[in-house]
């Protein structure tokens, strides 16, 4: 089972972020960065097809025995589900219509929800920016895990298991260390969402229903492109708390392996990663990254001194402004 790892705490940091300097100063030296800082309208078209492809799954699952409803739930329904909450990140950074068109990526990112099952987009979208602003902050980033989850999950069976409980964790962990008042759009976003599963059900039964779901828990829970969870900012060396990816599976998840590129800058999409990465190469070639989001997870369990207190934490200082 694994021996309890030395951490017994995270690793409390007394800098800012890196990300601000860093943009400053490619900026500085690559202006033509500044191009790439537009909307990528083929996500909307990229968006579109993926839940006319699950609104075809849902059918074509409809009358199949259960074992294969399960197969295909996780072999296929579970990569269009991870991908489409990626595809909900993107449209959470306003990529798909642009800053000036804010309310259409909102209404768009609750259209791309819909195939999930269960409400997240207006919800990601609140404490998503907050990740951004205030990397690592205690008590307001929630992609931060709880005390809570640092101390119990220290074996490498229990890491195991939080791997598989995923999803659990991260639609609780906001209620937990930093809970916010429900907002017009997220009502909209949970109603608009039941309504959809109704009509789902109503026309195709149960098994249409528990693909969708199931496809949502398995393909956030232990499953390769689940390995970005913990790749994008677990401290697998001590000092550096982002960390790219650079290998295939960037292609079913609009580019969110270019972490480091994406935090650097934020307001461009993440088809263009790749490119600030090219033009900017001095400043990214040489950090940790990895080419295997699959020996992330296996390393993430194995490695007796790697857990969930694996991250930097912040304390914040002066004002905290919130979505």
């Amino acid at each position: 089972m694994g021996n309890s790892v030395a951490r017994e705490d995270f690793e409390w940091v007394y800098t800012d972020q890196p990300h601000a300097d860093r943009r400053k100063e490619i900026l500085a030296k690559h202006p033509e960065i500044k191009a790439l800082m537009k909307p990528d309208y083929n996500l909307i078209w990229v968006v579109v097809l993926m839940v006319l492809a699950q609104l075809t799954a849902f059918y074509l699952v409809k009358d199949l025995d259960w074992k294969w409803v399960v197969f295909w739930a996780y072999v296929f329904g579970s990569c269009i589900s991870h991908s489409m909450t990626l595809a909900i990140h993107e449209i959470s950074h306003n990529s798909a219509f642009g800053n000036s068109k804010a309310m259409w990526n909102r209404w768009f990112g609750i259209f791309a929800n819909l195939p999930l099952g269960l409400p997240y987009s207006i919800s990601f979208k609140r404490y998503h920016m907050d990740h951004h602003r205030y990397l690592g902050g205690d008590g307001i980033d929630v992609d931060i895990p709880t005390n809570f989850e640092g101390w119990f999950f220290c074996t490498r069976f229990r890491k195991f298991i939080w791997i598989v409980l995923q999803p659990f964790f991260y639609a609780i962990r906001p209620l937990c260390i930093n809970p916010k008042p429900i907002t017009r759009l997220e009502i909209i976003n949970l109603l608009a969402q039941l309504a959809f599963d109704v009509v789902i059900y109503y026309f195709w039964g149960v098994k249409s229903i528990f693909y969708m779901l199931a496809g949502s828990v398995l393909g956030l829970g232990l499953h390769p492109i689940s390995g970005h969870f913990i790749a994008e900012h677990y401290m697998f060396l001590k000092g550096h708390e982002t960390y790219s990816y650079y290998g295939p599976l960037n292609l079913l998840t609009f580019n969110v392996g270019y972490h480091n590129e994406h935090h650097d800058f934020p307001n461009i999409p993440g088809k263009s990663l790749p490119l600030v990465k090219k033009i900017a190469a001095e400043y990214y070639d040489n950090l940790p990254q990895y080419n295997s989001w699959i020996k992330v997870l296996y390393d993430f369990v194995m490695d007796d001194t790697i857990s969930p207190y694996s991250r930097m934490k912040r304390q914040l200082k002066g004002e905290v402004k919130q979505d």
